[in-house]
């Protein structure tokens, strides 16, 4: 099962720990001092699916130099300020990278394998676009 907790530090800043005792500094904007909780679940996707798509590849064979995602998201105006638009963009490098890999690698880890991805997509339209850089 997974877990995690949240302890208040002080004022309108958190920390967030997770089951391995890794940590997080949450806070809201005007405090400057933590990540946004909102983007937070923004950021968990792109590392779900960035473990993934790294994988993939090794598995494939296909060695990378370099990942970045890029996650954007569409919240609704008034609270709760829900997620309905996600957008998640690959920037990947390696000699060996086809778009026939990418595609099939981004594809497993957005139907098959990212716990997160799954549990937003019951809530928000994510859509992936890709880019690979020679």
């Amino acid at each position: 099962m997974a877990s995690a907790t949240v302890k208040w530090i002080g004022g309108k800043q958190f920390v967030g720990i997770d089951s391995t005792q890794h940590s997080v500094v949450l806070s809201t904007p005007d405090e400057g001092v933590g990540m946004k909780p909102s983007e937070l679940l923004l950021v968990a996707l792109g590392a779900c699916t960035a473990v993934d798509v790294v994988e993939i590849l090794a598995k494939k064979r296909t060695p990378l130099e370099s990942l970045e995602i890029k996650v954007t998201g569409e919240q609704q105006s008034d609270p709760p300020w829900t997620f309905r638009k996600i957008h998640v963009h690959y920037v990947l490098r390696g000699a060996g990278l086809t778009e026939k890999n990418v595609a099939q690698a981004i594809e497993l880890s957005e139907e098959k394998y990212c716990s997160v991805s799954s549990t937003v997509k019951g809530q928000a339209e994510v859509h992936t676009s890709f880019e690979i850089i020679n």
